[in-house]
């Protein structure tokens, strides 16, 4: 473990790329004492001490929490967080960083978020609600298509099926509801999506930094969706007209009408958003930091990360300010062979290891150390992260590294943040 100054030991929850990005950053804060993560993967565990809890378990983790003397959590995934371990921690008074579990219904439900964005004019798509099969299809067939068809509740970033025909739309319908649960269904937005970030403590807001994400699985955004093979940032394509624009039509209206039902959001709000020639749009909220965007974004982050979760829990935003640097981050994540369907678990990866931090930023996703090799163990495995002076300089990074890794059960995209370089081809 690398010497550090503070003496605020930080239990980290969560084990993916997303969370390797916060450990990466939370290590090099002057404030941390220990770090801890549950569970971790084998990438965390370099920086971090990875225990064996079941998050699931909220006594277990309290306990955890109690027996360590931890001062400070910090929630990585979405899914804890929608179960309330935000509010048990705070029950039991361990300081936390993310939303209560009615705060996270932001996220947990695109329901609950329509009808905020309906409540405080919210600029977002056209939408209706069902939970049964004849009347969903009988409103898709009145809409015609494209159209957008949402689970309800929580997918894993794939729970989104944008229909261009009529016929897609109603095997997508028949596909979801009988998953059970409601559909979400809403106009085809026209546009280029991008993502912006927002820390919250209830009260203030401090603006973080844009993203754009690649979801499709192939070069070309063909393929099923993913829960992302790729992001770079800044997102040039978000000017600062559209991000004053965006935290004055969404981000600050939404904070202020959740304090005013009574469920203030504390934590980071990620807003999907589609640039349309009316202004942006919400697509949805999430309400955690994205995976792969908070890899280029911790890539990025010149503050202490760990000042600014503590910021957002103590009510304290308007305190503290963000710099980032000047590059760009742009990450390119290797996944096994057959994600986001079936895949095997267990291939090794090798040369890992050869790519230090000045060439590219290797965060692990689903890795695990077995008799002392590198194996796959999940679907997204590894998010190679490069900087440069622009988008087309840091693929280039990134793509230096991934072609040095050896893992002939993983594939990648290779054309992670394509529009931008084709811009900045045109521009010079």
């Amino acid at each position: 473990m690398p010497a550090t100054k503070g003496d605020l030991d930080v239990l980290l929850i969560g084990g993916g790329g997303r969370e390797h990005a916060l450990a990466w950053s939370i290590g090099k804060s002057p404030l941390l004492g220990k770090l801890y993560c549950a569970p971790g993967n084998a990438g965390i565990a370099q920086v971090a001490e990875c225990v064996a809890i079941d998050v699931t378990d909220h006594a277990a983790v309290i306990a955890f929490c109690k027996e360590m003397n931890i001062g400070f959590v910090v929630v990585g995934p979405e899914a804890p967080l929608v179960a309330g371990l935000a509010d048990d921690l705070r029950a039991s008074g361990i300081k936390v960083f993310g939303p209560s579990k009615a705060a996270a219904q932001l996220e947990g439900s695109k329901g609950f978020t329509k009808e905020i964005c309906d409540r405080f004019a919210i600029p977002t798509a056209a939408w209706a609600k069902f939970s049964g099969i004849p009347a969903a299809k009988d409103y898709v067939r009145q809409q015609g298509a494209p159209i957008v068809i949402k689970a309800d509740g929580l997918a894993a970033g794939k729970g989104v099926i944008v229909a261009m025909t009529l016929e897609e739309a109603l095997e997508a319908i028949d596909t979801l509801l009988a998953e059970g649960g409601d559909v979400v269904i809403e106009e085809f937005m026209d546009g280029e999506e991008a993502s912006f970030f927002a820390l919250s403590d209830g009260t203030n807001i401090l603006a973080l930094a844009t993203a754009q994400d690649h979801k499709r699985a192939f070069d070309g955004d063909r393929g099923p969706n993913t829960g992302g093979m790729g992001a770079y940032s800044p997102a040039p394509v978000m000017t600062q007209a559209l991000i004053d624009k965006t935290m004055e039509t969404i981000i600050e209206p939404t904070v202020r009408g959740m304090a005013e039902l009574g469920v203030a959001f504390t934590g980071v709000l990620f807003a999907g958003l589609m640039l349309t020639k009316d202004g942006p749009k919400l697509v949805e909220y999430n309400i955690r930091f994205g995976d792969p965007e908070c890899q280029v974004l911790m890539a990025r982050l010149k503050s202490d990360l760990l000042a600014l979760l503590m910021a957002s829990s103590d009510g304290t935003l308007d305190q503290i300010q963000a710099a980032w640097r000047d590059e760009t981050a742009l990450t390119v994540v290797m996944a096994a062979k057959g994600y986001p369907g079936t895949y095997e678990k267990g291939s090794v990866i090798s040369d890992v290891e050869t790519i230090g931090e000045n060439d590219a930023i290797v965060f692990h996703a689903g890795t695990s150390r077995q008799d002392g090799k590198l194996v796959a163990t999940g679907g997204r495995v590894l998010c190679v992260t490069g900087l440069g002076k622009n988008v087309t300089e840091a693929a280039a990074k990134a793509y230096g590294a991934v072609g040095r890794i050896d893992w002939p059960g993983g594939f990648n995209r290779t054309d992670i943040g394509w529009r931008e370089i084709a811009r900045e081809k045109t521009t010079g």
